[in-house]
């Protein structure tokens, strides 16, 4: 197969430099032709993107960066492709021969200036691949932005998904095209000067804030509640959530709590600001709250987070968060809490992050939030799926499943609710763990997926803060968590403090009797 990309001459970037497409593990190869268009640009662009260059990125090159046309290997369409992917918003030739045509849409419109438009306004575009022989859209995608810096930055982010949708429709597996509306004009557009200039205002401030802050400092939210629980209300109502307390130069992030052998533990992300890496620590609770001081748990060379826990044959298992190793690794517990050993690894070479698993019609399943080496973090679900916990694992017929920063990446364990089966989403539409979806799973099986967010939570008065994004239950003990502002400056005292939040002046939680709805898999039990 030879795939054929054409770009317009006057917007040649460094997304363009490539010599392949890497499809089913296989580098196909890709030719550029080159092509001249009358579309304008925005004025001073190119000089725009080297100040963000400079200033932004401190010198480092990025996929938006003009590229230098070599014109000795500038060529014109050659006829010979079998896929074109057409990047321009020039019409189609009716004379191609290529058995597949493709045409990228950003919101609907194609070429740069569409993409450029719609992160103006406000917002990274929704994406779309057409198939222009027949008008069938193949794919969708809503990127997340969570790591993209600057205008030239969206846009490096845009074209970068935009090839992950490509090689996913090219590999032949079949698509799941999921409805996403477009959310560009949700803001007034403004030119791209304006953006860039308020983009490095927004930077210095940022770069002033971490000056005096840690950032981002998560924390751990928990109540008592026996029918008024997330699941149920639908919202954070209920009871009052109490804050973990934390040393200040430490946060708590990612809580699952777990009931093992008559104890009550709540695993969580501790991670140490001045160090940048993230292990594993516990802490004990009874029906008072915790009641001893945090312990470590599991701590690796790399980075940790998310401590996801599984109850298998009798034993119980952690998959902690270790995408930066790139594999799926399962701990043994071995002493609870403060023994685990590491056991096997599920899956290797891949980027897959927030791992959590559920059984569903006698098969296991585990969705994770991956990356291909580029884009966002929190924008793409991949899913696989085994007979046995140990596996052999297998990729879903469609994978990536998903791609939409508002449903995709999980955000804590499934739960089953009159007989349904549901599950918590970090919705990063507004930022990296901005909010909670409530998604109900309609369909799961190695060749099928669809989920629809029936609710939404933010912060907000029961939950100050500007995050939201993880929700876990185990019995009556609920736990979420958030960030809030740190100053360096606080002294803070060392182990588990508990405040009610909001402050309440009582320091308990509301009690009600009942029984939730929400059937938790807390942990999950083999049969």
């Amino acid at each position: 197969m030879m795939i054929e990309f054409r770009c317009e001459r006057e917007r040649a970037r460094q997304w363009m430099c490539r010599e392949t497409l890497s499809v089913n593990g296989r580098d196909v190869p890709v030719q550029v032709a080159w092509t001249t268009t009358a579309e304008s640009r925005p004025a001073g662009l190119e000089a725009l993107f080297e100040l963000e260059r400079m200033v932004l990125r401190k010198g480092r090159r990025g996929g938006a960066d003009q590229l230098k046309i070599i014109p000795e290997r500038s060529q014109a369409h050659t006829g010979n492709a079998d896929v074109i992917v057409d990047f321009t918003h020039a019409a189609r030739d009716p004379d191609c021969s290529a058995r597949l045509y493709l045409r990228p849409l950003f919101n609907g419109v194609p070429g740069e200036n569409a993409a450029l438009a719609a992160i103006l306004a406000g917002d990274l575009p929704v994406i779309e691949i057409v198939n222009e022989l027949d008008g069938t859209v193949l794919d969708r995608g809503h990127p997340s932005g969570e790591i993209a810096v600057g205008l030239s930055g969206a846009l490096e982010t845009v074209m970068a998904r935009t090839l992950t949708m490509l090689a996913a429709i090219l590999s032949g597996a079949p698509r799941l095209v999921p409805e996403l509306a477009y959310s560009a004009g949700a803001r007034t557009s403004q030119s791209a000067a304006t953006y860039v200039v308020r983009g490095l205002a927004l930077s210095i401030a940022k770069e002033i804030y971490r000056l005096c802050c840690y950032a981002p400092h998560w924390h751990i939210g928990w109540r008592y509640s026996d029918h008024a629980d997330v699941w149920q209300t639908r919202n954070l109502s209920g009871p009052d959530w109490k804050v973990l307390g934390d040393p200040g130069h430490r946060f708590y992030a990612d809580p699952f709590p777990v009931k093992w052998k008559g104890r009550t533990f709540v695993f969580f992300e501790d991670l140490d600001h001045r160090v940048g890496k993230g292990i594993i620590s516990a802490v004990e609770f009874d029906h008072t709250g915790p009641v001893e001081n945090v312990v470590p748990v599991l701590e690796e060379p790399w980075h940790l987070s998310y401590p996801f826990l599984i109850e298998d044959n009798g034993e119980l298992w952690m998959i902690p968060e270790s995408s930066e190793h790139r594999d799926v690794a399962v701990y043994k517990c071995v002493r609870f809490p403060d023994k685990w050993e590491r056991h096997c690894t599920l899956l290797s070479g891949l980027e897959l992050a927030d791992v959590t698993i559920t059984r569903h019609n006698g098969m296991y399943y585990l969705f994770g939030a991956w990356r291909d080496g580029t884009g966002g973090y929190s924008d793409t679900l991949a899913i696989y799926y085994a007979e046995q916990f140990f596996g052999p694992w297998r990729p879903h017929a469609s994978n990536p499943v998903l791609m939409d920063r508002a449903s995709a990446r999980p955000a804590g364990n499934f739960v089953t609710i009159n007989g349904g089966l549901w599950r918590p989403v970090q919705d990063c539409s507004n930022g990296y763990g901005a909010a909670l979806g409530l998604a109900e799973v309609l369909e799961l099986s190695p060749t099928t997926f669809k989920q629809v967010v029936r609710h939404s939570l933010q912060p907000g008065p029961a939950w100050p803060g500007r995050k939201l994004h993880t929700l876990n239950r185990c019995g009556e003990l609920e736990v979420i968590d958030g960030s809030r502002v740190q100053p360096k400056t606080t002294a803070f005292v060392n182990g588990p403090i508990s405040a009610v939040w909001p402050l309440s002046g009582s320091g308990v939680a509301r009690r009600s009797g009942g029984r939730s709805r929400g059937v938790p898999n807390s942990v999950l039990t083999a049969d």
